[in-house]
Formats: C-alpha cells, structure tokens, sequence
C-alpha cells in the first residue's frame, strides 16, 4: 500500500481476470473512490459469485441422478466457478 501526496490510501486490487501472460491482473485501487476498472470487476466478481451459487444449486439437484457425461461437465463448470470464487477470496484478503 502506498500514500499519495494528500494522504489518500491506494492499494493494490486483484482483478477477477488474468494478465495477457496469463498471470494475476491487477489495478491501483481507492477503496472510497472506485474507478471504472474497479466497478467493472465489481460486475465480474458479483457475476462470478452468482453464477457458482446457481452452479452449486445444480449439483445438489444432479447428484444422485445424473450420468457419466453429466457429472464430467458438472465437475468441469464446478472447476471454473471454484478457481473464480478463490480468486475473487484471494483479492479480498489484499
């Protein structure tokens, strides 16, 4: 975390996207003053978070009943959601 010149507190925001090389994205960040990447990634993590929570309610109902190919492409979506929900974690904890 670094100061500006008037003191105002800027911080360093992991992005719920990764980098073109693939690595972890990330913006300078004012926690009271979000910019448009920082709402936009507000967008993505609220999207993220919604959709594994949709995700989740799926698996509960396939369980017992669903196929090999069904339980594949659940555990491959469970995956996805899974690595996005962490990351979106990770971020916070910065």
């Amino acid at each position: 975390m670094s100061t500006t010149g008037d003191d105002e507190a800027e911080a360093l925001r992991l992005l719920p996207w990764t980098s073109a090389s693939g690595g972890p994205a990330c913006v300078v960040a004012d926690p009271d003053r979000p910019g448009p990447v920082s709402r936009l990634a507000d967008v993505i993590e609220a999207t993220h978070l919604e959709m594994a929570a949709v995700l989740l309610g799926h698996a509960r109902e396939l369980t017992d009943d669903a196929g090999p190919a069904e339980l594949r492409h659940l555990i491959a979506e469970l995956t996805r959601a899974l690595t996005d929900t962490l990351r979106i974690a990770s971020g916070a904890r910065r």
